[in-house]
């Protein structure tokens, strides 16, 4: 009875050594993938969906964007042809930070500061509706959208910060 307990032993411990091997095999298999210059646009640790956005884009129902920031430099992105501009900002956030990641470690930036005080724009045309499609203000493969400084006129008040408490300081001219 020791001599099945032990057999089964060896075999647990020969299975569990078989996926080590077949893990190792690809990742390094996956590593050298990742080394071939064609390859260059995936991510290190690419997750499914920014895989088959890849193939879309090569099959063409996806587009690559190059997003122009305040400082000169650009970043490329691809979303899906039928994004919107939501998908695009989601899209930019995990670009940005991925390449912080990778560059300096973990790094907070406040997304919610950003969209509140910068936003979108392709030829002029401020992108401020989260809802629309990327290809009703034009925007095609290879287009570029850059970061604009937004700002709020008085009189519109939209897109701008809700006042907080608004009830209690009512109450308290009151008294």
């Amino acid at each position: 009875m020791e001599s099945s307990t032990k057999g089964e032993d060896i075999v647990n411990v020969e299975g569990y050594n078989s996926n080590n091997i077949k893990k190792a095999r690809l990742q390094s298999t996956l590593s050298a993938l990742l080394q071939d210059p064609l390859l260059s646009d995936v991510p290190k640790k690419p997750s499914l969906l920014e895989v088959d956005t890849l193939i879309s884009l090569e099959l063409g129902s996806a587009m690559r964007i190059s997003i122009l920031k305040l400082d000169g430099t650009s970043i490329d992105v691809a979303v899906m042809n039928s994004a919107t501009v939501k998908d695009l900002k989601l899209a930019i956030k995990k670009k940005v930070n991925d390449m912080e990641q990778s560059n300096m470690g973990h790094r907070h930036i406040s997304w919610k500061h950003v969209w509140l005080n910068f936003c979108l724009s392709y030829h002029n045309e401020k992108l401020l509706d989260d809802q629309a499609q990327l290809q009703g203000f034009g925007i095609r493969n290879n287009s570029k959208v850059q970061f604009t400084p937004y700002v709020v006129s008085k009189g519109s008040q939209k897109h701008s910060r809700r006042k907080k408490h608004r009830f209690f300081h009512g109450l308290s001219k009151r008294a």
